[in-house]
């Protein structure tokens, strides 16, 4: 088992791969068999899989606040008017895709919850096949993910009613981005160094549901946090360094979401939720301000 990112590097040197480490600690820690354990990542691969289509297709939420975008967006790449690259905007759109589709109650896989279930699903849609991943290959990728992923919840947290929209959809990109880099043959250090380089890009992100739903400015968010996890990760396997490691950084995380006060942790009482156009959709759809 490990605790730290610089334990999970250390141990992930005895095994094939990160993914590999992961999955061992699972074996260990569940009465469940490998087999039984890749069986279930493949069911979570299958529901964002479709959850993406779903959203691209064009869903509405609920209260009517958001939907309809990642078909916006999938019309506006198949334009090719985009200025930024094809596989951030492809990122983009589905992660949009994801939280649309949360936000209509509809079935997503909670990566590591539902507010942030469109960053690694986003990432991973985007990236497989210009990657040529087999499938055992994006499971992999989910399995690299969570190993990063079980560190920052432990060490920070992985909830904005707890640390800010810095530590969910920051650890959702984080995780993302460590997954990333090994998918494109880069090394368990050098995922280390992309998860320090969203976190710290990431902190202070404050959680501030309009309405207290999770769809303005969550939405938009996971489109923003599946960008920069594809950043971080290209800085990481170009090389680039951080000069806080990683479990420093976790650390700051975890320090700088203690000192968010409770209007900025979810509770939908500052930030954008008690703008003039926040508190008139809250009375619009609740009927009281």
């Amino acid at each position: 088992m490990f605790y730290t990112v610089k334990e999970l590097v250390e141990q992930s040197h005895a095994f094939p791969s990160v993914a590999a480490l992961m999955v061992h600690t699972e074996v260990e820690n569940s009465t469940r068999t490998e087999e039984q354990i890749r069986h279930l990542m493949s069911r979570n691969l299958e529901v964002m899989e479709r959850s993406v289509k779903e959203g691209i297709a064009g869903v509405k939420s609920v209260t009517g606040l958001t939907g309809g975008e990642a078909k916006k967006l999938n019309t506006y790449i198949t334009d090719q008017q985009f200025m930024s690259g094809q596989p951030i905007m492809e990122a983009v759109r589905n992660a949009i895709a994801v939280n649309e589709v949360n936000a209509k109650m509809g079935l997503i896989c909670a990566t590591p919850t539902a507010g942030s279930a469109g960053v690694l699903a986003g990432v991973l849609l985007a990236m497989r096949d210009r990657l040529h991943l087999s499938h055992d290959q994006q499971l992999d990728f989910l399995f690299t993910a969570g190993a990063f992923g079980l560190v920052i919840a432990n060490n920070a947290g992985i909830a904005g009613a707890e640390g800010g929209c810095q530590e969910e959809v920051g650890s959702a990109s984080a995780m993302a981005a460590a997954a990333l880099v090994t998918a494109n043959g880069g090394t368990a250090e050098q995922a280390a160094t992309a998860v320090a380089i969203t976190l710290q890009n990431m902190m202070g992100l404050v959680c501030d549901p309009v309405a207290g739903l999770v769809e303005v400015p969550c939405v938009k968010r996971n489109a923003l946090g599946a960008s920069q996890a594809m950043i971080s990760a290209d800085m990481a396997l170009a090389g680039c360094i951080s000069v806080i490691p990683a479990d420093e950084v976790i650390e700051a995380v975890n320090r700088v979401g203690m000192q968010l006060p409770a209007t900025l942790r979810e509770t939908g009482e500052g930030g954008l939720a008690t703008t003039p156009t926040g508190l008139r959709l809250k009375k619009k759809i609740f009927g009281k301000a």
